[in-house]
């Protein structure tokens, strides 16, 4: 469609305003109702976002680039000098309305500039950023010393460690999977899932012992398991609760498997996402049935630590590695039977690490989807067997008896999924 060159210019200084009257509006929600003045509304910051928008048309037309110099330099000064007003007066130290003043003005420019899209999204984003003051807090309260510096951890070996790494392989089949950047990056990846999963923990709280089952599994379902297996013999009569958390937990591990094969190889998530969901769909139907049967309002109190250091980082990633080195050598030595023995033991300790090691072959040819959906099943049997031995072995006769029947099915439903698909 076309549009007249100056059709074009009123869009984009429309767009200007629009933007500044959006963050102006924010501005003046958040702070007229806490019986605070501001030092700019909506009308002042659109005006100023269409100001910077103008000063940028002039310096445009006049070939004069020190116009639009001059007026964020005038804006800057008035700002400061309303800020240092405000703090003398009111003892106020902050800058965030002032931070959003100058980011309208040069939105402004960007609006005239043509970066529309870029405008808009820059707008948004600064409104939002605005607007959830209270949950930043909260998020800062909920984290301590010890998570930050874990948070720095993953930085390091994200940022630091993995651009350093030779992105080869080591050697010819069946070590040429040794190759070291891929093998850092799921380490990477698998510590940031793990990492993001126990930040939302202690942001949500366990208000509940099914929804702590649930957050639980997002970290660790082999924890919950642990955890509440041996609460049942302190406290055998949340047996039932108890029961359902740990369902729940197993069920996430699902979804967790899912989200790591989706990332790595789409072709083999479109393969393996229906066996999966039908085999995660039964632990969520049973844990449903005990819910109905019983609820209960008793406070989960599993421990969850930091799922991320250096030394749990070079851990997973020789775990990693070890599962990697025996799949790729089952694989060329005995075929595919190899890799479905190598995954079922693997499956025994650790889920993760053999679902990024089946995506990551699969993806790369060594194996073909088939046998890597099946490689992910068998591993899911495995660990079910598992898990329901620390039951078993560990729990109150109660939670056996509440989790017998739930166990049974996720298994059956599995071994279902493993002879069809």
């Amino acid at each position: 469609m076309f549009m007249s060159p100056e059709f074009d210019v009123f869009v984009r200084f429309a767009t200007a305003v629009a933007i500044g009257f959006l963050i102006g509006v924010q501005r003046e929600i958040a702070l007229v109702h806490k019986d605070r003045s501001i030092i700019a509304g909506e009308r002042t910051t659109s005006l100023l976002s269409l100001g910077g928008a103008i000063a940028a048309m002039l310096a445009d037309l006049y070939h004069f680039p020190s116009i639009l110099i001059a007026f964020l330099a005038a804006v800057t000064l008035f700002v400061g000098i309303g800020y240092f007003a405000e703090s003398w007066q009111r003892g106020r130290i902050g800058v965030t309305s002032e931070m959003a003043i100058l980011i309208s003005v040069m939105i402004g420019v960007l609006c005239y500039q043509g970066e529309l899209g870029l405008a808009v999204a820059l707008g948004i984003a600064t409104t939002v950023i605005l607007s959830i003051k209270v949950q930043t807090d909260q998020f800062v309260k909920a984290l301590s010393r010890k998570e930050l510096y874990a948070a720095l951890q993953l930085a390091v070996i994200s940022a630091i460690v993995l651009p350093v790494l030779p992105d080869r392989g080591l050697a010819g089949p069946p070590l040429d999977v040794l190759n070291p950047f891929n093998i850092w990056l799921m380490v990477v990846f698998i510590s940031a899932i793990n990492f993001l999963g126990y930040v939302f923990a202690r942001l949500v709280g366990q208000q509940g012992i099914e929804l702590s089952g649930f957050i639980g599994g997002l970290v660790s379902s082999t924890a919950v398991t642990l955890g509440f297996s041996e609460r049942s013999k302190r406290q055998p009569n949340l047996s039932q609760s108890l029961a359902v958390a740990i369902i729940i937990s197993w069920t996430v591990m699902f979804a967790r498997m899912l989200v790591l094969v989706w990332i790595i190889h789409r072709g083999l998530f479109n393969k393996a996402w229906l066996p999966l969901v039908i085999s995660g769909v039964a632990g969520l139907i049973y844990s449903g049935f005990m819910i109905l049967q019983r609820r209960s309002d008793e406070k989960g109190d599993i421990k969850l630590k930091n799922p991320l250091d250096l030394a749990a980082a070079i851990r997973f990633g020789v775990l990693f590695t070890v599962v990697l080195l025996i799949s790729s050598a089952a694989q060329y030595y005995f075929g595919d039977v190899g890799v479905l023995v190598s995954s079922a033991i693997s499956g025994l300790a650790n889920v993760s690490a053999i679902t990024l090691t089946v995506a990551e072959l699969s993806r790369d040819g060594v194996i073909g989807l088939e046998v890597a959906t099946q490689s992910l099943l068998f591993a899911v049997v495995t660990n079910l067997v598992s898990k329901g031995l620390v039951v078993i072995l560990g729990g109150d006769k109660m939670l056996r008896r509440a989790i017998l029947p739930g166990l049974i099915l996720m298994l059956v439903t599995a071994i279902v999924m493993v002879i069809f698909f």
